[in-house]
């Protein structure tokens, strides 16, 4: 399996991920499915901050992290999301992207990273878990799909512990 950054041709594939997540699960509270165009546009936006896992030239998952919030008192702070074939679930696969995910984040200055996830994914909060994220928030009945209302769960893990803020004073005042 390689991990690597998407690409246009990856489309098709990420893709039908996303929208059997969108269409099948309730991992997501987004019930408009992603056409191909809206995926091309955004793996080329993402410039490298888009990866996707790759086993015999078949996509297994992506990933990708975007602005938490925007304004510049958030510039180090993003949200991430991952998506997985169903037959890629448990194999290693997402663990890999997640990982390199967090190497991207942090060699691009980002400091925290944020997953928001639907309390009706339990193996999703388990797994970020296992990663080192830590569960921040639980916000009841923040979203609605399927005609059930669902909790998000922040977590989030600091990429760069210890590491001091860019506008931090130098010395006392």
């Amino acid at each position: 399996m390689i991990i690597r950054p998407a690409n246009a041709t990856d489309a098709e594939e990420v893709c039908a991920i996303a929208n059997w997540v969108i269409r099948d699960t309730l991992a997501t509270f987004n019930t408009v499915e992603k056409t191909l165009d809206q995926v091309r546009a955004q793996i080329s936006e993402a410039q490298g901050t888009y990866l996707v896992a790759e086993q015999d030239g078949v996509i297994l998952g992506h990933a990708y992290y975007f602005p938490f919030r925007s304004g510049p008192g958030y510039r180090f702070t993003a949200e991430h999301t991952i998506h997985l074939l169903r037959d890629a679930q448990g194999q290693g696969a997402g663990r890999s992207l997640m990982q390199a995910l967090e190497e991207t984040a942090k060699d691009a200055g980002i400091h925290v990273l944020i997953a928001s996830v639907s309390s009706a994914n339990p193996i999703a909060i388990a797994f970020h878990a296992a990663l080192g994220y830590s569960e921040t928030a639980r916000m009841p009945e923040l979203g609605c799909k399927n005609g059930l209302w669902l909790d998000t769960v922040f977590m989030q893990k600091i990429l760069t512990p210890g590491i001091p803020a860019p506008d931090s004073p130098t010395k006392a005042r």
